[in-house]
């Protein structure tokens, strides 16, 4: 079934066979890498099907704009990382682990996106950028805050710590050192600088008994 939005058709996945979904989400995968390293304006269609040995015809007929493409992408990996927080958010697993789970998760996703990227979509893509940040901001942020709300009150963070300001900041330093070109500059891996960052502002934040916590958990294989 083809539904129309916004006069867009977009094919519904209820129709498609199994060849069919697999081709849809190898072209979103490879998508989604393309615009968040380039942006919206420099990357094509054309270079996208190249890329993944398809014409344009079959990309069109899944995805018949460069711009629900884009839509189509980033939605998905958004709402992976929704489905990676709740899952972590359900767990039973200790309140430290959860939090350092949680904000580990979205590190990997906020690492992915560079800065140019987020400025092209911004000057080309307003609407859809908006879109996005507001679906961040209610399914991603609103998710790790009240974990963070929830570990205040259970004496894991100190009381002083604000919430929002604390995943802002973490956010910002990933994005802003965990990227390309400042990686090429540098002897570090990814995997060194997340685990510095993580280190210094999420145990500043704790509790002294929580830290201990951490720092158990830290030196075990599921950390990073």
């Amino acid at each position: 079934m083809r539904k129309e939005t916004d006069n867009t058709i977009i094919v519904s996945n209820d129709d498609l066979s199994m060849p069919d979904l697999e081709v849809k989400e190898r072209i979103l995968e490879h998508a989604v890498d393309a615009f968040l390293t380039r942006g919206f304006s420099k990357v094509t269609v054309d270079e996208i099907a190249a890329d993944l040995g398809l014409s344009k015809k079959t990309l069109y007929k899944f995805y018949p704009s460069k711009e629900e493409l884009l839509r189509s992408s980033l939605h998905s990996m958004m709402r992976s990382a929704g489905w990676e927080l709740e899952r972590i958010a359900s767990s039973g697993k200790p309140l430290v682990e959860k939090l350092s789970t949680a904000l580990v998760t979205m590190g990997k996703y906020v690492s992915k996106i560079r800065p140019e990227a987020i400025a092209d979509f911004q000057r080309f893509v307003p609407s859809l950028w908006k879109e996005l940040e507001q679906y961040r901001e209610e399914q991603i942020v609103r998710r790790i805050v009240r974990m963070i709300s929830d570990a205040r009150e259970e004496g894991v963070f100190r009381e002083d710590v604000n919430p929002e300001i604390l995943i802002y900041m973490f956010m910002n330093s990933v994005r802003g050192i965990i990227n390309p070109a400042i990686l090429a500059k540098h002897s570090f891996s990814a995997t060194d600088a997340a685990r510095t960052i993580f280190g210094v502002l999420f145990e500043g934040a704790l509790t002294d008994e929580a830290r201990k916590e951490f720092r158990m958990f830290e030196h075990t294989p599921e950390f990073l």
